[in-house]
């Protein structure tokens, strides 16, 4: 018998967390529903667009974050990728172009996915997809 789950919500660790706010909110759009502290600084944030949740956690608690983000802990965030559905990749990448950020144009992978892959600012990939036949296979 499967367990009866109904959602999921990845646990990003970030290591400037306003920065990283800024980014999911204002380039990719997602809100956010709240944090561990209201009306100050927070290390924790909850953001939801479109039915996707995704939290932000910062990496290091405030008297023990170094200067710069390791470089060894960065690489190794680019060992998962986030795949997001996204009806017009084409229309994503234009509007992060006009926002600035360099992403190449989206590509068709072999098995029929358009897709624009993107980073954020601690190195996660994220991968805006949709199939080139239009039929969306999940869910």
């Amino acid at each position: 018998m499967a367990l009866d789950i109904t959602g999921m919500a990845p646990l990003l660790q970030v290591f400037d967390i306003p920065t990283s706010v800024r980014f999911y909110r204002d380039l990719l759009g997602f809100e956010v529903l709240g944090n561990s502290n209201p009306g100050g600084h927070f290390d924790w944030a909850l953001l939801r667009l479109n039915g996707i949740t995704v939290m932000l956690n910062t990496a290091y608690e405030k008297e023990h974050r170094p200067p710069a983000p390791d470089p060894v802990r960065v690489a190794s965030h680019s060992d998962t990728t986030l795949y997001f559905g996204c009806p017009d990749p084409d229309r994503a990448w234009r509007q992060l172009q006009a926002s600035g950020l360099d992403v190449k144009e989206p590509r068709v992978a072999p098995y029929g996915m358009k897709q624009l892959y993107l980073t954020d600012p601690d190195g996660d990939r994220l991968c805006l997809q949709w199939p080139v036949d239009g039929k969306w296979p999940y869910g």
